[in-house]
């Protein structure tokens, strides 16, 4: 597995792979958000061009199994989307592209990983907690964490719990995630 910057052609794989991942969310009784629409190709090469779009490739052929996007939000970079594709997932895919983000965010002298998930799914809160990541409460949220969850809210996705979590990069090298440096 290597992770990788995406490459443009590759972008509608991602949407593919967002497709994919969003399939076991039926099965939680969510079929709204498994039949969510992934990012816009736009979107994706917004992240792209901006270098924060990157893709966990498998040999031999270097295709992407799993995608992350990010962007930075008050001092931290925020986790806009992580997606394995179900045939890659309990691999550590998820968790190298996390590690990916902490470098790229520490190079930048970013403090934080942030991201919103849904409280009660397992690959979900459970998963990011388990890797070091922590809930934010009211005081905790920033603005620019305060602003995506109401565009989420906007979007429906409050129809079942939601959390702002975080992560400090400083610590998702060694024995505080296990995330690898």
């Amino acid at each position: 597995m290597r992770i990788r910057s995406a490459a443009p052609g590759e972008l509608p794989a991602l949407q593919d792979i967002e497709r994919a991942a969003g399939e076991p969310f039926r099965g939680l009784g969510m079929p709204d958000v498994a039949d969510d629409e992934p990012p816009a190709l736009d979107v994706l090469e917004r992240h792209r061009r901006a270098g924060r779009c990157w893709v966990a490739a498998e040999a031999p052929d270097d295709r992407p199994v799993a995608y992350l996007i990010a962007e930075p939000v008050d001092g931290a970079l925020h986790v806009e989307q992580v997606s394995v594709h179900p045939r890659a997932a309990r691999r550590g895919v998820g968790r190298a592209l996390l590690a990916h983000a902490a470098g790229h965010a520490r190079e930048r002298g970013l403090t934080a990983l942030t991201l919103t998930t849904f409280a009660d799914v397992p690959w979900n809160a459970p998963y990011y907690a388990r890797l070091g990541f922590r809930t934010l409460d009211g005081p905790g949220l920033t603005p620019g964490l305060r602003r995506i969850r109401a565009e989420e809210a906007a979007h429906g996705l409050d129809r079942w719990p939601r959390v702002c979590m975080r992560a400090e990069v400083a610590h998702m090298g060694g024995t505080a995630t296990g995330l690898p440096g």
